[in-house]
């Protein structure tokens, strides 16, 4: 595969422009973006969870795992190093006038070169008021999501974090915030989407005896919290350094502990 031009492929056979045509169309469906290294995912058994579930709340048809497995495997191909893969669920047989009906699903996986797993400034974030539609579901309506991004940079600061009408915080643009209050990490209660990074950085810090809990956090409260860290498919683990005026601390001890947490789960082949 020439590493400049990215894998496309629709239920395992190379897409066509007629086959995405649909996508500029009708912007309905979901997705989920993980890192492949050497054939392995990290929390692949959740990446299929998700598919799974989105599909069958979106489309009202269920889609095996093994089917996702096998239009991942085809597109991957065997390669070997890190690359990044994304699954997107939609149907070409959706009739949008009759949208209460089941529709098959397609799967479309694109496959490119793996950004670098590890970035080490903190970023600034600005807070916004916005709750995404069906926060549970990691779908295709990402347009506020970039907006408010881009308001944010605008504004001077790098990324947006939103909160609901009480503010309190509920989720990056594309990523899960959470909180060290210098004994436990606090993941705020509110309506967001539960990442898979974030599901395995549980699942490490309670392999690894780290306290953790869910609770509401205010904006108020943030004068609380020691640090505030950053994780998503991309970037495991990254530093806040500060939320509208409120800053924390980027400590690398920290940062080191939540990497070996995260990496204490086992890539599972493709």
């Amino acid at each position: 595969m020439d590493e400049h031009v990215p894998v496309i492929e629709l239920n395992g056979a190379p897409a066509t422009v007629d086959d995405l045509r649909h996508l500029v169309q009708t912007n309905y469906g979901h997705f989920s973006a993980m890192r492949v290294e050497d054939g392995g995912v990290r929390g692949l058994d959740l990446h299929l969870a998700r598919i799974g579930s989105a599909t069958l709340e979106l489309f009202g048809v269920p889609i095996g795992h093994e089917r996702v497995r096998g239009c991942l495997r085809h597109a991957i191909g065997g390669r070997a190093g890190a690359w990044s893969l994304r699954v997107n669920v939609f149907s070409r047989a959706l009739n949008r006038d009759c949208l209460a009906a089941a529709s098959e699903p397609d799967v479309l996986v694109t496959v490119a070169p793996a950004t670098p797993s590890s970035r080490s400034a903190p970023l600034r974030i600005k807070s916004f008021r916005y709750t995404r539609t069906l926060p549970h579901v990691k779908h295709v309506g990402t347009f506020p999501l970039f907006h408010f991004r881009r308001l944010a940079q605008q504004a001077g600061f790098d990324d947006a974090v939103f909160v609901d009408e009480a503010d309190n915080i509920e989720e990056g643009s594309i990523w899960n915030i959470g909180f060290y209050d210098g004994g436990r990490v606090v993941w705020p209660d509110a309506p967001r989407l539960t990442g898979i990074s974030m599901q395995l950085l549980q699942a490490g810090l309670a392999r690894n005896g780290v306290e953790a809990t869910t609770q509401n956090v205010s904006l108020s409260q943030l004068g609380q919290f020691r640090s505030a860290f950053f994780t998503n498919s991309s970037v495991p683990v990254r530093m806040i350094s500060c939320i509208d005026t409120t800053a924390f601390t980027s400590d690398p001890t920290l940062i080191a502990m939540f990497v070996q947490c995260y990496e204490s789960n086992p890539a599972q082949p493709v």
